[in-house]
């Protein structure tokens, strides 16, 4: 799907209806911006700061796990 847009003042864009309709966008949703091969990629993150979080990391963040090893990087770095 295709549809041509405007840069607006500020250099906004404005998604066209279709677009947001299919990918069933919201006002405030975020948004990542990437530029690849001098185009601009535009994909919706997930709502859940946790998928977000899975997709930067490349894995499922488990509570535990994660604080396990902040506690521990925390005992080796304590006193320097």
């Amino acid at each position: 799907m295709s549809e041509e847009t405007v840069i607006g003042r500020r250099y906004t864009l404005v998604i066209p209806k279709s677009i947001r309709d299919e990918l069933k966008l919201n006002q405030g949703q975020r948004v990542l911006i990437r530029l690849e091969d001098r185009r601009i990629i535009i994909e919706p993150l997930p709502l859940d700061p946790y998928k977000v979080l899975e997709e930067v990391v490349g894995e499922p963040y488990e509570e535990g796990k994660e604080e396990a090893k902040a506690e521990g990087w925390l005992k080796s770095h304590a006193g320097r």
